[in-house]
């Protein structure tokens, strides 16, 4: 059986720790939660020259050559994930952050439901609730939230990780590994996932066959 690290440890893994070292900020930010085609309040807006370098970083991404590589285009995207655009929200989010970081999970809880009242399509405030869920050892919570964040945001590579941790936590291993292929299809280089789906792919695709 492939192993992986204590789940509370791996789902915090996932996730970006340059957003979370980020927190709030009242910069405009790229549209990485919002989809205009899913309504919400980007849903009237075209395209911007932002959105559209957005997505030329996850280009970047998938064909990274190697670990450094990746890391520092992932860190852009993280960053940009890490702002609503939101003075208010950007502020609560950072609130939140901070609690975190102390261990204050139900404080942080409250406040994330705060930020995601003003900012309902933010796809990184639903990430950042799933991670406090999980430390409140809440994991039907957590994975609810993971799921919001990938209806707004299918790209977070981060919570298609935690997702698969998550799986992994219920011996959920099919599941897992495709969770965990999705994340490495995003970004190859994400920690060192490519070694658990090594070995748990040999586990779950014989079994398919």
């Amino acid at each position: 059986m492939p192993r992986v690290a204590p789940l509370a440890l791996a789902f915090a893994m996932s996730l970006s720790a340059a957003a979370l070292a980020q927190g709030g900020s009242s910069a405009k930010p790229a549209d990485a939660a919002g989809d205009p085609t899913k309504g919400g309040p980007m849903a009237d807006a075209k395209p911007s020259p932002q959105r559209s370098s957005l997505d030329e970083l996850f280009a970047r991404l998938a064909s990274a050559k190697d670990e450094a590589e990746a890391n520092g285009i992932a860190n852009l995207i993280e960053r940009r994930w890490s702002r609503s655009g939101s003075d208010t929200a950007d502020l609560l989010m950072s609130r939140a952050t901070e609690a975190i970081h102390k261990k204050e999970y139900p404080v942080a809880v409250e406040l994330l439901d705060r930020v995601l009242a003003l900012e309902p399509q933010w796809a990184e405030a639903w990430n950042r609730r799933a991670t406090a869920f999980y430390l409140l050892e809440d994991p039907a919570s957590a994975m609810a939230d993971v799921r919001q964040v990938i209806e707004r945001e299918p790209r977070h590579f981060g919570a298609w990780a935690g997702l698969g941790h998550m799986y992994m936590a219920s011996n959920d291993r099919s599941r897992a590994l495709e969770a965990y292929r999705k994340a490495l299809a995003l970004h190859p280089h994400l920690g060192k996932l490519k070694e658990v789906v090594d070995r748990l792919a040999p586990e779950i695709d014989g079994r398919d066959l």
